[in-house]
């Protein structure tokens, strides 16, 4: 398999507009994904590769939780690690996350913890240690690995640059800024739907629970 792009920036770090720039450069990207969760869990490899064998690159859940492993699995990778200010992006995942507890969730913030909003010192411990632990793992491969903060101004040269892609002549994307536009925009689950969800999750949560796995 050849060499991916993996984004390695926690959720609301920006990786929808890393997603959209990488689009636009060219590649194919595959975002969240929580059906390769529970391969993960059981150290499939063989299937979390077949989930991304047709895609150049992948950003968000579970990805940039397992960059050791495919580091490992996939030689001639890069990676992005983006990132923003720990409280701004704080308040940013507890409002995306809300109250729909997730089986990733609690896989990323600890058992019992997949709330970020119930437990703020947890929630930036955790986004904090794995930035440190990329940083610290690429310490002596700082070609393969690219810091970007988007709220600080980083758009298309270092990206471009990482990657030896020409900057292309189109506005750098920005998705999932704030906005009451936006907000009108997505469409409205029904009370159903999200206890549909909500039951969903908590099975999932009680059987990976069941079986060990976490």
């Amino acid at each position: 398999m050849q060499g991916k792009i993996i984004g390695v920036g926690f959720q609301k770090t920006g990786t929808s507009t890393l997603r959209e720039a990488l689009r636009i450069l060219g590649y194919t990207v595959k975002d969240t994904t929580p059906r390769a969760l529970i391969p993960v869990l059981r150290g499939n490899y063989g299937k979390v590769l077949r989930i991304i064998r047709d895609y150049d690159a992948m950003e968000d859940t579970p990805w940039y939780i397992i960059y050791r492993e495919l580091d490992q699995l996939i030689p001639g990778s890069k990676f992005i690690l983006t990132i923003r200010d720990e409280e701004s992006w704080y308040t940013s995942v507890s409002k995306h996350i809300g109250n729909l507890r997730a089986a990733h969730h609690e896989w990323i913030y600890g058992k019992g913890k997949g709330l970020p909003k119930d437990d703020r010192e947890n929630t930036i411990r955790v986004y904090n240690q794995h930035n440190a632990g990329v940083i610290d793992y690429f310490r002596d491969r700082q070609e393969d690995l690219l810091i970007l903060d988007f709220t600080k101004g980083d758009q298309w040269e270092p990206l471009c640059s990482f990657l030896g892609k020409p900057v292309p002549d189109v506005p750098f994307p920005h998705y999932n800024k704030t906005s009451e536009v936006e907000q009108m925009r997505k469409p409205i689950k029904s009370g159903f739907r999200k206890w549909r969800q909500r039951v969903k999750n908590k099975l999932k949560i009680h059987f990976i629970r069941l079986m060990g796995w976490m």
